[in-house]
Parts: C-alpha cells; structure tokens; sequence
C-alpha cells in the first residue's frame, strides 16, 4: 500500500460541506432567485445617494423602486431622469408636490397648493422658513418636485417642472436599515 498524505480523506469517504457551507449556499441562492424574481415583476433595489429626502430617506438607505406603472400622485415619492445630470446613477428621488394643473407655491417655507396650505409631516420643518417661489400653475405633462430637506435638495424650485414621462418609478418600500413602508 503506497504511503498516504494523512490530510487527505480515506478511500470510499464523502467529503460533506461544513454546516455552514450546507446553511450558506441556499441562502445565497435564496437572494439571488428573490432579487431576479423581483426584477421581472418590475422591482428594483436603489441605494439613496443624499439626505435631500431626510428625515424620510437618508443617505445609503435601500429602497425599492417599483417600475409598474401608475399615475403620480400629490405625495408619491419618485424616481425620474436627473434633469441636471449631475447624479451618479442618472436618477433622483423627490416627492411630487403638485401635478397639472395645480398652482404651486412656497410661502414661508410653508408649500400651498391650490390656495391652502399643505401639512407635510415628512419635511424637514426646522429648514421651511422663510422661502417664497410662485404661486405658478403646472403645465400639462409636467409635475413639480420638492425633496423633504428642502435645505440640501436641488428640485423644481432650481430646475422647473419635471416631464411627468422622465418617472421610471415610485418608492414605498424601504429594505435597509429599518425596512417596512414609507
């Protein structure tokens, strides 16, 4: 019989995967069949690249962008083609604050839609004062979007009313740190 390295497994022997190699690689599978799923349902997993929409989204949070279509609504959060171009990804995240045929306008800080205040729970209210735009109506097509910190966000107030047909989707999801709806 030839001499035998005694590291290696004894003839006829399985060599089975450690307890967490046979844990480790349906899991792996799991997620990845999870996510390819969620993608040809029409979801996406985004990472949030700023704290425009603190205190509501911040910085590094993943959110779900949902792709089906839908018609955007006052409140809804979206994701559209940067129209500044200056994001890494081509997309922003902003909440619609009015749609066609809306007038529109900070007074204050405080946004007005139609001639009555807004209560907006999910902006950041220590950055609202003293800010002025408008009144202005919204053209056809188009929607207007603020982010949540008004203070660091560049939205319709720099840039305009979006083309309603740049939304490629709506967040209402969030994955990470605290998942569960927006």
């Amino acid at each position: 019989m030839a001499d035998r390295d005694p590291g290696l497994t004894p003839p006829g022997a399985v060599d089975r995967p450690s307890r967490a190699g046979r844990i480790l690689v349906p899991a792996a599978l799991a997620v990845v069949t999870a996510l390819v799923l969620a993608r040809l349902l029409g979801f996406e997993p985004v990472r949030i690249p700023s704290d425009s929409m603190a205190p509501t989204l911040i910085r590094g949070d993943q959110v779900v962008l949902d792709h089906r279509a839908f018609i955007p609504a006052r409140g809804d959060l979206v994701a559209f083609a940067d129209p500044t171009g200056a994001a890494e990804d081509g997309l922003v995240v902003k909440r619609v604050a009015a749609v066609a045929g809306d007038q529109v306008g900070l007074e204050d800080g405080v946004l007005v839609v139609n001639g009555a205040p807004v209560v907006e729970p999910y902006a950041d209210q220590s950055r609202l004062d003293g800010v002025y735009l408008g009144p202005l109506t919204v053209p056809p097509g188009r929607l207007f979007v603020l982010g949540d910190n008004r203070g660091d966000s560049v939205d319709s107030r720099q840039f305009g009313p979006i083309d309603a047909d740049s939304v490629v989707g709506r967040i209402h999801l969030r994955l990470f740190p605290s998942p569960g709806p927006l």
